[in-house]
């Protein structure tokens, strides 16, 4: 058995500006990947990196309805070791809103596995917030949000 979570929560936009806010690089830059941006557009096939330094594997992109990635989980060395896989749903409500679900699977059972897919829970709820703010509001929640990025350095486990 693998460690997992799932996180999910209504962006008042409309499904297409929600998704185009995640599978588009300038705008991804706009909320999350604020430090280093996002190197190209979410496309299945392809690995792009985000933060200058993390590589992301698109497995699967449908036009306004899901995502799924994989990236590097390390070991208690912080090697990487294996991957996890991000799955991201877009679902269009009768407001005009959009229901956003994220879930990540794949740590090894175990007290190190344990604490990342926390911190990584920690950061994709982090995330839902900042799309929310970023879409309906056009305010950029992560600026200054953790003590990194005060320093000009994106988040990660060992910095925030």
């Amino acid at each position: 058995m693998s460690l997992g979570f799932r996180i999910s929560g209504r962006i008042g936009k409309p499904v297409a500006e929600v998704f185009d806010a995640v599978v588009n690089p300038t705008k991804l830059s706009g909320y999350f990947t604020t430090i280093g941006g996002a190197s190209a557009p979410l496309a299945a096939g392809t690995t792009v990196t985000w933060w200058k330094t993390v590589p992301v594997e698109v497995d699967e992109v449908t036009k306004d309805k899901r995502i799924v990635l994989r990236w590097d989980a390390t070991d208690a060395e912080g090697k990487p070791a294996y991957k996890t896989r991000i799955e991201m749903n877009f679902e269009p409500l009768d407001d005009g809103g959009t229901f956003v679900t994220i879930a990540e699977e794949g740590w090894r059972e175990g007290e190190v596995g344990l604490k990342k897919s926390y911190l990584n829970c920690e950061g994709w709820s982090q995330m839902l917030a900042c799309m929310k703010a970023y879409l309906e509001y056009g305010i950029n929640l992560r600026d200054g949000y953790y003590r990194s990025e005060l320093r000009g350095e994106p988040a990660n486990e060992t910095n925030i």
